[in-house]
């Protein structure tokens, strides 16, 4: 339920907002334990995507780091190196 959750800071170019908002959508969803909310509770679970929105943009604006911003591309080849390796281990288990 969490593959949108993604790491937003210092990558260039810096994060959308629509990669912002994909991972604050998907933090509501995992946080409420659903995908999509009842009529009942639509209003408070939109409430809380905008407002994590809100605080992801202030939190990835406001950290300060010396490292150079990471490649999107180099990163999505380590993650998918990551999972090959662990494929490889489970399958030889």
């Amino acid at each position: 339920m969490c593959r949108n959750i993604r790491t937003l800071h210092n990558f260039a170019p810096p994060a959308s907002a629509e990669e912002i908002h994909a991972s604050s959508l998907q933090y509501v969803r995992k946080i409420s334990g659903c995908t999509k909310p009842s009529q009942a509770n639509e209003a408070v679970f939109a409430q809380a995507v905008e407002e994590d929105i809100a605080a992801t943009e202030k939190l990835v604006t406001g950290l300060v780091t010396n490292a150079p911003p990471k490649n999107r591309e180099e990163e999505a080849a380590k993650g998918r190196a990551r999972w090959e390796k662990r494929q490889a281990r489970m399958a030889s288990e």
